[in-house]
């Protein structure tokens, strides 16, 4: 079914809106995919707060520019599944990588982060970025750690004392 101009122009302006707030986006080629199939891709991307877009190459090109996906433009050849992180940079990947273990007939063709394009190989390692939450514990912890080894250190002195102490009280209660 054709879409009228005016379906074009919502429909770019939709993933330009989209693709201005992103962290990341993995284009996949979805040919062979049934229609539960790519529901289920669907569901799975939204509970993960992934924009998943099947959407025509020239509005897409149209829809990246003056966005830092722009870099994608001249990958964009093919029937394509855009899908861009809202949350966090490794959202979209962690959904594709784990629905591509489910199905072959999902193929990724490339990636993009911080305005660089990046291929499909890189996938695995896009996926293991931490969450947000995940940063803010690994920051947290790393934190913590000199403070902590600082009082466990200066809580040791008077701990050594106490035990020389013991040892001596020991000595003398044996030798009397």
């Amino acid at each position: 079914m054709a879409l009228s101009l005016e379906q074009k122009k919502t429909v770019v302006a939709e993933v330009s809106e989209v693709a201005a707030s992103a962290y990341s986006a993995v284009a996949a080629e979805y040919r062979g995919l049934t229609v539960d199939q790519m529901t289920a891709l669907r569901r799975k991307a939204r509970e993960n707060g992934v924009y998943v877009r099947v959407v025509k190459n020239t509005l897409a090109r149209r829809a990246v520019q003056g966005t830092e996906f722009e870099c994608i433009s001249d990958s964009l050849v093919g029937p394509l599944m855009l899908a861009f992180s809202q949350e966090d940079p490794g959202a979209a990947a962690r959904v594709v990588k784990d629905f591509t273990k489910e199905t072959d007939k999902l193929q990724v063709k490339f990636l993009a982060l911080s305005g660089k394009l990046l291929p499909a190989n890189d996938l695995e390692r896009l996926a293991k970025l931490p969450t947000r939450d995940e940063a803010l514990a690994i920051l947290m912890m790393l934190m913590k750690a000199p403070t902590e080894k600082l009082a466990r250190t200066l809580n040791e002195v008077p701990g050594k004392l106490v035990r020389t102490v013991a040892a001596i009280r020991d000595q003398k209660e044996q030798a009397a």
